[in-house]
Order: C-alpha cells, then sequence, then structure tokens
C-alpha cells in the first residue's frame, strides 16, 4: 500500500502547534501591556495620596502667620489713630502756645520802641541848629552865639510836647536816660561828642511842624536865640524821618524790676 498520507497528519499538528504559540503570545503581549497600566495607575495613586497630605499640613501655618500679621496690622491701625490724636492734642497745645509767644513778642516789640531800642521811620519834622555866623560884639560873650546844650534841650522838649513819638539829634536817639551836656566846644549827647550844626530828627503826625511853631515856648526860644545872637535854626519837612536805635549801653546799678505783689515798704 501507498504511505503517502502520513505527511498531512504531521503538517496538521505543525499547523496546530503554531496556531497555539500564536494566541499564547497575543495574550501574553496584553497581559503585559494591562499588568504595566496598572502599575503607572498605582504609582499615580501614591503619588497624589503624599502631595495631597504634604499641601493640607503646609497650609496651616500660612493661615496661622496671616492671621498673626493681620492681627499685628490692627494693632498696628489702632496705634497710629492713638498717635493722630496725641499729635492733634499737641498741635491744639502749640496753637495755645504759638497765641502766647506772639502776645510776648508784641509786649517785648512795644516795650522795645518805648525804650528806644528800635530804630523807626515815618512823618515828621528835621530842624537843623547851626553857630551864629554874625561878627561877635566887642566884650560879648561869643558862646552866647554858639549852639548849647541848653538850646538842642529847649527844641527837644517842645518836639515832645508837639506830638513827636521819636527824636535823635545827629543820629543819637533820645531815651529816658539820654543827658544833653556842654563840654568844652562840643555837645555830649548820651556817650557820644558832637559837634555842630546839629540835626533834630522827630517822628511825629504830619502837623508836627505846625505844633511846633506855634508854641509859645518855642517862639520865645526863635526870638531869644535867632534875633538876638543869630543861630541859624531851619527846618525841612521831608517825605520819611528816620530814627535809629539807641545805640549806649543800659546797665543800671541801682534800679531793679518792680516784682508786682504787696508792698513792704511804708
Amino acid at each position: 500500500m501507498n504511505e503517502y498520507p502520513a505527511p498531512p497528519r504531521r503538517y496538521r499538528q505543525a499547523s496546530v502547534a503554531g496556531r497555539w504559540f500564536g494566541i499564547a503570545s497575543w495574550q501574553l503581549t496584553l497581559g503585559l501591556a494591562l499588568l504595566a497600566l496598572g502599575f503607572l495607575v498605582a504609582a499615580q495613586l501614591q503619588s497624589e495620596t503624599p502631595r495631597t497630605s504634604y499641601t493640607s499640613q503646609e497650609r496651616q501655618p500660612l493661615v496661622t502667620t496671616a492671621l498673626g500679621l493681620q492681627a499685628q496690622q490692627e494693632q498696628l491701625k489702632g496705634r497710629i489713630l492713638d498717635l493722630r490724636a496725641q499729635i492733634q492734642a499737641l498741635e491744639g497745645r502749640s496753637q495755645g502756645s504759638q497765641a502766647v509767644v506772639q502776645q510776648l513778642n508784641g509786649q517785648l516789640q512795644a516795650a522795645r520802641i518805648a525804650g528806644g531800642l528800635t530804630g523807626l521811620r515815618g512823618t515828621g519834622l528835621v530842624v537843623m541848629l547851626a553857630d551864629s555866623t554874625n561878627a561877635i560884639p566887642a566884650g560879648a560873650n561869643d558862646s552866647d552865639y554858639r549852639v548849647s546844650a541848653a538850646d538842642i534841650r529847649t527844641v527837644v522838649q517842645e518836639l515832645w510836647l508837639a506830638g513827636a513819638e521819636a527824636v535823635a539829634v545827629n543820629g543819637e536817639r533820645m531815651i529816658g536816660s539820654t543827658a544833653i551836656l556842654d563840654i568844652g566846644g562840643t555837645v555830649l549827647v548820651n556817650s557820644a561828642y558832637l559837634a555842630p550844626p546839629y540835626q533834630v530828627s522827630a517822628i511825629g503826625p504830619p502837623d508836627l511842624y505846625t505844633e511846633l511853631s506855634v508854641a509859645p515856648e518855642f517862639t520865645a526860644f526863635v526870638q531869644a536865640r535867632a534875633q538876638a545872637f543869630g543861630i541859624g535854626i531851619s527846618f525841612a519837612q521831608p517825605a520819611e524821618v528816620s530814627v535809629p536805635a539807641f545805640a549806649g549801653s543800659l546797665n543800671l546799678r541801682y534800679a531793679r524790676p518792680e516784682v508786682p505783689g504787696p508792698s513792704s515798704a511804708p
């Protein structure tokens, strides 16, 4: 008999075995893919769980710190309001103090003006006294033909009476302690030696010259000195008269300020 049919059976066996091996490889690949996917999912879950826990753990200290800073800010706001209130109170006191200081400064300035310690300017009159240019007769007293301290004192006094508020002689301010004295051929005013002509500057009302010219004592002085001996007496009314401040010494040896209160003197 012919034995050719045997090879086909072996062929079938080989085909079955190849198909089995093909199915097993595909399943193995799928299984490995699923297994790898599972590992990836598990790893992702494991990595997210600690991150969430870490974020929650870190947030609490930040919240606490923020609350603390907010509390400090509220305290600082309160402190700022308190300081503003204190500043306003101090400014109120300062305004009161400034008013007192201004009042004291005003009183001091008035005292300085009254004491002749401040230079002044204003309307007024200038009286010029000059020695006589007349020939002195034989046997006459030549001092009668020169301007004397008495002449200057008379003019200054009449200016005060006519309404003058400040007077100076050749730049020497007249104050309460001013002395006008004859010293040789010159005149001593305050502590300055003055030489003729003598310029008596006075600040006063616009009608100062009118008041002075009609004063009986001044009229008699002009007649006695100008008409009799030729003493030069002239007047000027500039737009503004300047009187300097007193520049002498104010040291008092015996006088002292009076203290208000009951006096023990009889």
